[in-house]
Order: C-alpha cells, then structure tokens, then sequence
C-alpha cells in the first residue's frame, strides 16, 4: 500500500473541508457552523428545529465523525465528496478511530471557536453566553455517521455533558443503530427512495444490499424509546407523485416514526453537478406533497417552516417533545421573508469540484 499516497489524499481532502470553514478534529470528525446558529444571534431568528422541536440554535453543534465516508453517493448531496476531488478513494471505512470522549470536547471546543467572534457584532451578551455553552449536537454534517463503530459511548459522552443528542443515518447501518450503548435524544432516517430500483439510481449505494439493510433499520424503529423522524427530501421531478407517496406511506407504517419532515431539495453545493434547479420544488409544492402523504398516512400536519421550504407531519397531536427552549413552537408564524436557499447558495456555493 502507497501510504504516502493516502496521506496526499487526506491532506488534499481536508484543505478542502477546511476551505469551506469545517473545524476539523483529529482524522475523521469535524466541526462547521451552521446557517441558523449567526440568525439567531445576529436576528433572533430560530431554525425549524427550535419551531419544531424546542432546539436553541444557537447553542447546537452542527459536526460529524465521518468526514470522508459513506456508504451512499446520492444525487442530492450538496457536501463535498472525496470523488468531487479525487480520482479514487474508499469511502466505506474509517481507517483509524478516534477517542469518543476526545471528539466530544474537541466539538465543543470548536463549537466555541465558531462563536466567539461574535463579541464584536453588538450581538446580545447572553446569548453569546448561552452560545458558548451548547446543549444540542448535530452529529448529521457529512459523511455517514454510523460508520464510527464507538457511536454509542459517543452519544453517552454528550449526554453526560447534558448535551442532546440528533443523529441523522441513512440507515445502512442497522447492526450500529441496533446495538447503541445508548439512545440518542432524536434519530433521523433520510429518505429519498420509496423502493429499490429507486434507491439504487438516486442512492448510489457503495456496498451490497444497502436498500435491504435500510428497510431493516426502519423495522428497528418501534423499539426506541426516543422519537424518531423520517426526513424526506422531496426532489421535483423524481419523488413527489402519487406514486411516490403511496410508497413513503408504506414505509412511514412499517417504522411507525414519531414525525415525518418533508423538506425541499436545495440546489446548492455540489449536487449541481447531477441535478437541475428545475428539481428544487417552491414550499408550496412540498406543503401539497405533505398533504397527499398526510392523506394517505394518516399522519396529521402539525407545523411548516417556508423559510426552509419544510413540512412537519406527526402522530402527536401537540408538541409535547420540547429539547430545548426556543421562544417558538408548531403554530408560530414564521417571523422572516428570508429564503434559506439563497443564504445557503451563498455559502455553498464556494464548494469546488476537481
């Protein structure tokens, strides 16, 4: 093995990541603040996360410790790939594991980084206080974070730090999800493709029966004690039929999640290079998408965030599961104009492809 070689690809990998602001820590995780962490400090304004789910976004550590690994290629996907970059590269082991309690206080650490140059903005001391002293964690950034193998002692390590936990999987990892030495507060399973032919064109997965291993993580569901989300991303032109519905309303009953988001594509980053800005459907259409599988589910719409172009459906009735103290809940109206997709497009679209 050409280790030497290896080594030039991290290092080009991570220049990359680091190009786009990632705070990087140790081989394999990272730390990158997010879009709704500056509004609410420089406008108060909150994530559909807080509307939905009570988190202060301001003090929620967006990370991954899986940088440069996953176990799909989907169309979608707006991060940087090792692929966008390099001419091969194995996307399906981390190679060498880093110390979970070790990530956890540097992601904090980092996270404080992020936020600290906001003492110079006129921006509320306490919500500089509140900033740096984070009580939720994204572990969603890039990657596949299921691929850690000591995810679980990680998810432990916040929750003795009195930090939730959100862990987003594509759930093709259901010997991980299956086996966690502890629950995390929320567990998200995104979801694009309602059956296989489906799933193997937009998935890409990299490894054999990857469709099969995410219906066996949907079927794990019912026995978390946490709640549980299905988050869709609705592609116009590839899953927003009918069709398409039936199929999600199929899945959403052998999982039985406690929430649904249907949630727009946005046509940022990387995924312009596979898909169109014709494929980024309005809020509009993925309000009526919402309500076809509401229909069909028998899932309720409970909430909506056009800033986000994203639906809420649930089982509950009202929000009873509040993970933080966000001044907004399900039925608030949405306080901004302001489209994430054109602040996103500015972000992201520094991302650069070899």
């Amino acid at each position: 093995m050409d280790t030497s070689r290896i080594i030039d690809h991290y290092t080009e990998i991570n220049r990359s990541l680091r190009k786009q602001k990632y705070h990087l820590i140790g081989g394999h995780s990272a730390v990158k603040k997010c879009l709704w962490t500056h509004k609410v400090l420089m406008d108060n304004l909150y994530c559909y996360k807080g509307k939905f789910y009570g988190i202060d976004s301001h003090r929620c550590i967006q990370m991954s410790v899986s940088t440069q690994w996953c176990w799909n290629a989907c169309l979608h996907c707006w991060r940087i790939r090792p692929t966008d970059i390099l001419e091969e590269w194995d996307e399906r082991r981390i190679p060498e594991i880093d110390d979970p309690e070790f990530i956890v206080e540097m992601s904090i650490i980092e996270h404080r980084r992020t936020v600290s140059g906001y003492k110079a903005h006129n921006v509320d001391p306490n919500k500089i206080a509140e900033a740096i002293n984070p009580r939720h964690v994204a572990i969603s950034l890039t990657g596949e974070n299921t691929l850690y193998p000591a995810l679980g002692e990680l998810i432990k390590e916040y929750h003795k730090r009195n930090i939730t936990t959100f862990l987003v999987t594509r759930a093709v990892r259901p010997d991980i999800i299956a086996n966690l030495d502890e629950e995390p507060s929320q567990l998200y399973i995104s979801l694009e493709a309602y059956d296989k032919e489906g799933y193997e064109y937009f998935n890409t997965p990299l490894v054999p029966r990857a469709w099969e291993k995410t219906l066996e993580t949907i079927e794990i569901l019912p026995s978390f004690t946490c709640p549980t989300v299905y988050r869709i991303t609705a592609v116009r032109g590839w899953n927003m039929s009918l069709e398409a519905a039936k199929g999600f309303a199929k899945l959403i009953e052998r999982g039985e999640p406690t929430f649904v988001e249907v949630k727009a594509y946005m046509y940022v980053g990387t995924s312009t290079k596979r898909l169109g800005r014709e494929n980024m459907p309005s809020h509009e259409e993925v309000k009526e998408f919402a309500r076809i599988l509401s229909e069909i589910s028998g899932y309720k719409i409970v909430s909506e965030s056009r800033p986000s172009r994203v639906v809420l459906l649930s089982k509950l009735e009202k929000p009873l599961i509040r993970h933080g103290n966000a001044p907004v809940t399900w039925w608030d109206p949405d306080l901004t104009d302001f489209s994430e997709y054109e602040i996103s497009e500015n972000i992201y679209g520094e991302i650069t492809t070899k």
